[in-house]
């Protein structure tokens, strides 16, 4: 198991004794007593925002559209864009609660000023709420609010907003912020009296600690941070961080390197060690810890072990965590274990466990404990009393903006609280708000509990690690939901994405490629059969990023070994049709579990011979393998014949059965998991395949025959034929024993195949089918509301990711008006920031295309591009004879251009201006092809729109376009695109079969058997 720390291993250290639990709840309720009759402003019924919270809390669907509401407001800069706002997320007068109607009612009552109107009363009360948790939206107005914080007994720690940076501009004006900001605060700590301690220096706060401490959130130093890149991540952050922490050293101040979601927690742990390392006597470094982290409890031992190992002092803010949610839902979308404790309780009481081992190892270790929860409060004040730790080596910090009752009450009984005060624009301030509004309208909620809630204060400051005992029994003890699958097998789940924030996977790839690199060159044979063989015409299949290294040499087969084939197969078939579908599926299980345990070695292949980058060749078997699961489960749903009809004296049976000889011709961007999805589906449903692979990639092809013979595949069912196109293609369709084709390409190819096919040859005894999935020439939507955080990256990766070669690629993006400049400036500056070299180097963004006829067609339409509209970008290339090609983003284009109309297959994106969102959706159906399509929008309506008329066969909202995943997003399209079948959804096995009926007349001699449906009525 990946978590090896789990709640009940830790019971022993978890759990006080009797005596300490008592005096823990004894303080607790003494701070209670202390704070009596006061409220945090957030929860004031009579101000804007705690009738906001109220009716959160009251409504859960009203919570989640007003949250939204919040979060889409910056973007809503014409009256126009709020008034539509506001009527999608909240309906008319009459359905919104009394606080907002109001405002609403002497809008409409004003007619055309009613807009304006509306815009300042919500501007106001929202920018309200904002101010509430952030304390300026510019240095000088931070300053300020720091002043009267210091009058008031607090310290602070500084974070500056904007951690969604896109590049390296971006992250060059985060950095300078807060250089700004620090040279602000040099001027200004002169000035500023130490705040009141025992004993130490009277120039620092409470004699020991810094006047001056900034906290910064590492990923917004590097637009590209990504763990797949460690060492590139951690190199581009620390050359930026340095720069910040020489700066807080010349102020005497303190840096704390704050932890974000899971994806980076060890990219910062080692900016973390490796920055301490460089300045091993500075004591005023560290780093924050979220305690609801199952791996927190790990890393705290490997930190404290370390410093120890060392000899150095270092600092570490513990937290409870603020993307419990976020963590929770990327996990089980890629079907990675959950990375934090699932019940609330299990937290707290991790808070108090690692509590007590940083307050134990004080002497190399200062505490800052991170919390509004009054029991942990309590727990580590007693705590500390009983391990002896002097103050300097602990304190207390809450977050600005909330439970001011409970920071008051820190302050009075320990003299040492810290306000985490984040500063910065309203944009990026929406984010955070959301957060924290999240948070304290969580139903566990600590603050919501003890000052809007009606929680006894015995429960409040019960041991947590009690109450998460409770909770794992109850659940025990609750009704288990059990998923049941189909025909006896376990319900289907997705295979799980690669996970690079696990060093095992980071370091599996070098492996593996190097380990792929001493296997190339050898010479791969036919297989028909069962039997291997030989030709004398060879090809050489290359790597595209190193043109002459030979990946292998692939044995050519000519007219007559594709005819051996298929008398092979047609052999084969009529025992493999006759064979229990469910034993046919197990086949294609036992090919799965092969993959399974090659997967990082089949990836590796793909690194090298098509040049897909490290995430990109894992995400391609992973798609295998989900084929092979859920074509052998649909098989076993499909396999057994359905009773159909009612009437009495009958017995009407449905059910399907094989074709034939399928022919499958597959495409070489997808070369494991298309031409699996292909294959598998033909043989599962009882056919037999001849199987041609690209000769672009035909070692990868080979890997379905080592697949196959794992899963002992009967001789025959299974046949490999690469062959040079078109001949061998043509002969291959035109067979007349060939009654199926399964084709993935180009839509010229795609029309010749269905072309060729219609011809009935000599001896043919049906009509063929053909299954073409072909090109597209998609786009995705930005509307004027959309959130840029979000649309840039994901455009970025659906039109560059491995080098756009995909026929789900994104090759237009349509934005209205206005939001175009700023979109489009974001957009070339994150590409700027983005590398182009070879695959197998997880830095690069952009590596090789796949041959040099590719190279050349898509250099021809980047000059087609360049004369029709506007060249916005042009990546430089490296060094080297790799095919490559530059990442390239033209504007100024309109549909009647050729790059908006033609596939490229290729890094090239088209960037379109509209005026509106009518017509982006006019635009983005313009051409011949209707494949995947996105929007990126925040408007109700607007999204409703393009579910409607946007017509593709694959629509994503507010997300990336490429990455279908089988049974979640079953993939095709229509027009130009395909015939409307879908890979991986409930109906592709049909277009594999033939359907039959069976009806049996039952009645003899005047009576027919009794049905146990015959009573029916009607």
């Amino acid at each position: 198991m990946r978590y090896t720390i789990g709640l009940f291993a830790h019971k022993e250290s978890t759990m006080h004794s009797d005596e300490l639990n008592a005096r823990i709840i004894s303080r607790g309720k003494e701070f209670f007593a202390a704070i009596a009759g006061e409220k945090p402003s957030l929860f004031d019924k009579g101000a804007w925002m705690g009738k906001v919270m109220d009716w959160c809390m009251q409504n859960d669907q009203f919570k989640v559209r007003m949250f939204r509401f919040v979060d889409v407001f910056p973007s809503l800069t014409t009256s126009r864009l709020l008034t539509e706002h506001v009527r999608e997320y909240f309906g008319n007068e009459e359905e919104m609660p009394a606080f907002m109607a109001t405002g609403a009612k002497v809008a409409g009552m004003l007619g055309s000023l009613g807009g304006a109107v509306l815009n300042r009363l919500l501007t106001s009360n929202i920018e309200e709420m904002a101010r509430q948790f952030i304390i300026g939206e510019n240095t000088r107005e931070a300053v300020k609010s720091l002043k009267r914080l210091r009058n008031q007994g607090f310290a602070a720690v500084m974070d500056v907003l904007g951690e969604a940076t896109l590049s390296e501009e971006e992250a060059e004006s985060y950095t300078n912020t807060y250089l700004e900001l620090l040279e602000a605060l040099k001027q200004e700590q002169v000035c500023w009296q130490g705040l009141p301690g025992t004993g130490g220096d009277p120039g620092l706060d409470w004699g020991h600690s810094p006047k001056v401490n900034v906290a910064v959130k590492p990923t917004a130093l590097f637009c590209l941070a990504n763990p797949q890149d460690f060492e590139g991540s951690v190199t581009v952050i620390l050359n930026r961080l340095r720069r910040i922490f020489l700066k807080v050293r010349e102020l005497n101040g303190f840096l704390c390197i704050d932890m974000e979601s899971y994806r980076h927690k060890e990219i910062t742990l080692e900016v973390f060690r490796r920055l301490k390392l460089e300045h091993p006597d500075y004591p005023s470094l560290g780093i924050a810890l979220q305690a609801y982290l199952r791996d927190t409890d790990r890393d705290l031992d490997a930190l404290l072990a370390w410093a120890e190992q060392h000899g150095l002092s270092i600092s570490i803010r513990l937290v409870k965590g603020a993307y419990w949610d976020f963590e929770t839902v990327r996990a089980r979308q890629n079907g990675w274990e959950i990375p934090v404790w699932t019940i609330k309780a299990e937290s707290d009481a991790a808070f108090e466990r690692q509590a007590r081992k940083i307050l134990a190892h004080h002497r190399v270790c200062h505490f800052a404990c991170a919390s509004h929860n009054i029991r942990t409060v309590s727990a580590v004040l007693e705590l500390a009393r009983e391990l002896q730790v002097p103050e300097e080596r602990y304190e207390f910090q809450v977050l600005y903006g909330m439970a001011e009752p409970v920071r008051k009450g820190i302050l009075k009984v320990a003299g040492r609280i810290r306000l985490y005060c984040p500063y910065g624009s309203m944009v990026p301030g929406m984010g955070y708000l959301v957060r924290r509004l999240l948070e304290n309208t969580a139903n566990e909620s600590f603050l919501r509990r003890s000052f809007a809630g009606d929680a006894e204060i015995e429960q409040l400051l019960e041991d947590p690690a009690v109450t998460a005992e409770r909770a794992h029994a109850a659940r025990e003890a609750g009704p288990k939901k059990v998923r049941t699958g189909t025909g006896g097998l376990p319900p289907f789940r997705n295979e799980a994405m690669v996970d690079f924030t696990r060093a095992g996977h980071r370091d599996a790839f070098p492996a593996h490629i190097a380990r792929v690199r001493s296997l190339l060159g050898r010479t791969y044979p036919l297989y028909i059969g069962g039997r291997e063989v030989a030709t004398n015409d060879l090809q050489s299949s290359v790597n595209p990023n190193r043109p002459a290294e030979v990946v292998g040499q692939v044995c050519q087969a000519g007219t007559k070994e594709v005819g051996d084939a298929i008398h092979a197969a047609t052999a084969a078939f009529p025992a493999w049709r006759d064979t229990d579908p469910r034993t046919r599926a197990q086949y294609l299980l036992k090919a799965a579990g092969a993959a399974r345990g090659r997967i990082f070695e089949l990836a590796a292949w793909q690194v090298l011979e098509i040049g897909k980058q490290w995430d990109q060749a894992y995400a391609d078997v992973a798609e295998a393998i989900d084929f092979l699961e859920y074509y052998a489960r649909e098989m076993a749903r499909l396999g057994e014949p359905q009773r159909i009809g009612h009437a009495p004296g009958e017995l009407n049976h449905y059910f399907y059965e094989p074709r034939g000889v399928a022919a499958v011709i597959a495409p070489w961007n997808f070369p494991l998991a298309i031409s699996m999805g292909m294959a598998s589906a033909a043989i599962v449903t009882g056919n037999c395949v001849v199987f041609k692979p690209s000769g672009l990639t035909p070692v990868i092809g080979w890997q379905l025959v080592e697949l196959f013979r794992e899963a002992g595949l009967p001789a025959g069912v299974f046949n490999y034929t690469p062959g040079r196109s078109p001949v061998m293609g043509d002969f291959l369709v035109d067979h007349p024993d060939i009654s199926l084709i399964a084709f993935t390409g180009s839509v010229e190819t795609g029309l010749r195949i269905i072309e060729r096919a219609a011809k009935v040859h000599p001896g043919q005894a049906f009509v063929k089918r053909v299954i073409a999935e072909m090109g597209g020439k998609n786009a995705i939507i930005i509307d004027d509301d959309a959130d840029l955080d979000e649309a840039v990256p994901h455009v970025l990766i659906s039109a560059f990711g491995f080098q756009g070669q995909k026929c789900s690629a994104c090759s237009r993006v349509i934005v209205l008006e206005a939001v175009y400049d700023r979109f489009v400036q974001r957009l070339v500056a994150m590409a700027r920031a983005t590398r182009v070299g070879p695959a197998e180097d997880p830095g690069c963004y952009l590596g090789a295309v796949a041959d040099e006829q590719a190279r050349q067609k898509i250099n021809d339409y980047i000059a087609i591009g360049k004369r029709e509209g506007v060249l916005l970008y042009e990546s430089q290339l490296p060094d080297g004879d790799g095919y490559f090609v530059p990442m390239t983003i033209i504007g100024g284009v309109r549909p009647e251009h050729r790059i908006a109309r033609e596939e490229i297959f290729g890094p090239v994106l088209a960037i379109m201006r509209v005026n509106d969102f009518d017509q982006a959706l006019q635009w983005a159906n313009s051409t011949r092809f209707a494949l995947t399509g996105g929007v990126f929008s925040r408007s109700p309506e607007h999204l409703t729109k393009a579910r409607r008329e946007f017509r593709v066969g694959n629509l994503y909202l507010n997300r990336n376009i490429t990455g279908a995943l089988v049974e979640r997003q079953p993939f095709g399209g229509a027009g130009m695109s395909g015939g409307g079948t879908k890979a991986g959804g409930t109906d592709y096995l049909l277009h594999f079969m033939d359907p039959r009926v069976t009806t049996e007349n039952t009645m003899r001699r005047g009576f027919a058997p009794v049905e146990a449906d015959d009573d029916w009525v009607e």
